[in-house]
């Protein structure tokens, strides 16, 4: 055969064979295709893109730029279908500034020193002013919304306080000293006669827990709530004259004090000095409010009622079992010592070398709620002998943490003896003790008044009858209120400086009763009194 013949056959048999082949082999996959559309601002694109895409995906294709604020539908996460259409609005945002008015609040005082009907103008009102940041976002140049992006109070309202008159129709009763009470948040003073009371602060926020005249009764010790928007404390301590025409209220700038305050008994003459000691607590969310620290610090103040010195006695601490409700402390009358109670023990401070000293071991009682009771504790005047409310032992309980049984002890600090006064008084027994009384027969005489719970078995919730006996524990009787009468709701009684009188909280006022006879005379009645003080 003809070499080049041989050749062209065999070019041609491969060629046929590597059709064969060629039809053999399967079909090759392409992407199919879809078409998207894609509104802006209604103005309408279109883009093609691979099956499967998704919302996001054809944006950028279309290189569209999307600012964070702007509205896409359907989201971008969507897988698309063809023939969809997204819709692209563009968003903007501005910020504006508007100053509103904040309309002052009306308060209105009763006033037990003004006749019935007069009314006097203590604060004149004054609005105040907010200025509001709004954010305002327009879509295709129509606003679509408007929203307090952010709250300034530019100026506090200052309320307009008004004194009414509600004078009693009760005759006036001359009394020792000076007589300090708060009534609706705001302090009250009284001196020399019941019917003369005056207003010494009228903020509405006092809260109680601190509220004592100084030893010469011409400062006021007290505490005013926070407001609510600050979450780091719960009330401030203030101080203010009791004696000069609109004293203003000095800061102390001491936050936090829930469980003490008081006093030292004394003043120095030397640089007319004033001291006294407190203890601070933690604010917290849950009940009761504050996670004591059971401190101790000595504050010195000068004569203008300035800080000029504070030490520290006590370092924050653990306080015991039920620590965190927080520990109470008790000035001797001479100043030499000072007593504390926690729950679980009573004991002394040595204030030249301070520490915990363990007297009386105390059985802590469980209350089995967001509360706990420490006992109250009380010196004689001789700063000497201790009355302590201990939580005694009831028989035929397994649990004596949740005895029923309270009794009234003294406790000898020289020879730490202790002596049984009343058995059974209920948990407030608030016990407290006269000032000495000189009598006809030359001799000094001295009671201690005392609160005797009416279910001594369920003396939390219990009333209470005020109680009076002699030091030893003899001669007690029931001096208020009346036979038949409802009891008083627990809260300690304060000795006049004559220790004649004894003031009482009853049914929301203010009462005085006369310790010899029990005669009581009601000094307010709006029914609002939360804490007194009486100072020579």
């Amino acid at each position: 055969m003809n070499p080049s013949l041989q050749t062209y056959s065999k070019l041609l048999i491969t060629s046929v064979v590597l059709a064969l082949l060629a039809g053999c082999t399967p079909p090759q996959a392409t992407a199919g295709l879809i078409q998207v559309y894609i509104d802006v601002d209604g103005v309408r694109t279109s883009v093609s893109l691979p099956a499967g895409s998704t919302v996001q995906q054809s944006l950028d294709a279309a290189q569209i730029q999307i600012n964070p604020i702007d509205r896409i539908e359907p989201p971008g996460y969507t897988v698309l279908t063809d023939g969809a259409v997204v819709k692209v609005t563009h968003l903007t945002e501005k910020f504006e500034v508007e100053t509103v008015i904040i309309p002052f609040e009306r308060q209105t005082i009763r006033n037990e020193g003004l006749p019935e009907g007069e009314t006097r103008l203590l604060q004149p009102g004054k609005n105040g002013i907010e200025e509001i940041t709004y954010r305002i976002v327009k879509a295709e140049g129509i606003e679509t919304s408007r929203t307090p992006a952010r709250r300034i109070v530019v100026h506090a309202p200052q309320p307009e306080i008004v004194m009414i008159g509600a004078q009693p129709s009760y005759a006036p009763i001359t009394i020792e000293g000076t007589l300090a009470y708060i009534a609706g948040g705001n302090a009250w003073i009284i001196n020399g006669n019941t019917g003369s009371r005056k207003p010494l602060i009228v903020t509405g926020d006092l809260d109680g827990h601190v509220f004592q005249l100084s030893p010469d009764s011409l400062w006021l010790l007290y505490s005013r709530r926070t407001s609510d928007e600050d979450v780091d404390s719960i009330n401030s301590l203030w101080l203010v004259s009791t004696t000069e025409s609109s004293a203003e209220p000095i800061d102390l700038k001491v936050k936090n004090v829930i469980n003490f305050a008081a006093w030292f008994p004394s003043i120095s003459s030397e640089n007319t000095v004033y001291r006294f000691a407190y203890s601070t607590a933690e604010p917290r969310t849950s009940a009761p409010g504050w996670q004591a620290n059971n401190n101790l610090i000595l504050a010195t103040i000068n004569m203008y009622g300035r800080i000029i010195r504070s030490e520290t006695l006590i370092p924050a601490n653990a306080g015991g079992q039920y620590g965190w409700w927080g520990t109470s402390f008790a000035w001797s009358p001479d100043g030499a010592m000072l007593a504390y109670a926690q729950a679980d023990e009573v004991g002394l401070v040595n204030p030249e070398d301070p520490s915990f000293d363990q007297l009386y071991q105390i059985v802590p009682f469980e209350t089995l709620g967001d509360w706990a009771w420490v006992p109250e504790i009380a010196w004689d005047s001789d700063s000497r002998f201790l009355l302590i409310v201990d939580h005694g032992f009831y028989g035929g309980l397994e649990n004596p943490e949740t005895s029923p049984i309270f009794n009234l002890l003294s406790f000898d600090t020289y020879t730490e003896n202790t002596y049984l006064l009343v058995q059974n008084t209920g948990m407030f027994a608030y016990p407290a003790i006269s000032p000495i009384r000189e009598l006809g027969t030359g001799e000094n005489a001295r009671q201690i008044t005392y609160l005797q719970a009416i279910d001594s078995f369920e003396s939390a919730e219990s009333h209470y009858r005020l109680m009076i006996m002699d030091r030893d524990g003899s001669n007690v009787k029931t001096i208020f209120p009346s036979s038949g009468e409802i009891g008083l709701k627990p809260h300690p009684p304060a000795w006049s400086p004559d220790g004649i009188y004894l003031a009482i909280h009853y049914r929301g006022d203010l009462w005085i009763v006369e310790a010899l006879t029990g005669d009581a005379y009601r000094l307010t009645g709006n029914g609002q009194i939360s804490a007194f003080s009486w100072g020579p």
